[in-house]
């Protein structure tokens, strides 16, 4: 059975209903965040990089990291807004949440001490709250929340 590894969180700054992860040693990646990010798709994906498109166009998203030693076990679809999974892969193990507004933020999520491939499952809950907030107030903070979990490819 896996077992949990670390869980991280941090916040999201979402822009044009969009925000990114990203390997945060980004200088050789061929497409850095936000080139052809992906607007119509959930989750979408380049080398090293997720993109991932919120319900709201501009506010704080909360994101809940959880890395793995092993396939963590599946969410309840019930839970959650929406869900996907894609590959990841890192050459140094860390990972930077970038925003359309303001760039990188500055803390990094710590995958591992070194470079890996990695699943990654994205859920969300809180996308039409954050829709609505958009069309009203405009922003605010944790309406909108993630749970993003890694674990390696190989497990």
């Amino acid at each position: 059975m896996a077992q949990l590894v670390r869980r991280q969180r941090v916040s999201a700054f979402v822009g044009y209903h969009a925000f990114g992860l990203q390997e945060s040693d980004d200088a050789e990646l061929p497409v850095p965040f936000p080139d052809d990010f992906h607007r119509h798709s959930f989750l979408g994906t380049h080398p090293g990089r997720l993109d991932i498109t919120s319900g709201g166009h501009t506010h704080t998203a909360t994101v809940d990291v959880e890395v793995w030693d092993g396939a963590p076990p599946p969410n309840n679809p019930g839970d959650w807004d929406e869900q996907a999974e894609a590959d990841f892969e890192s050459t140094s193990g860390q990972v930077a949440v970038w925003s359309m507004h303001t760039g990188r933020m500055d803390e990094v999520i710590t995958l591992a001490d070194a470079g890996g491939s990695w699943r990654v499952r994205v859920t969300c809950v809180g996308r039409a709250a954050a829709a609505a907030l958009s069309e009203g107030e405009g922003t605010g903070a944790g309406v909108e929340r993630y749970l993003v979990q890694f674990w390696p490819a190989d497990a």
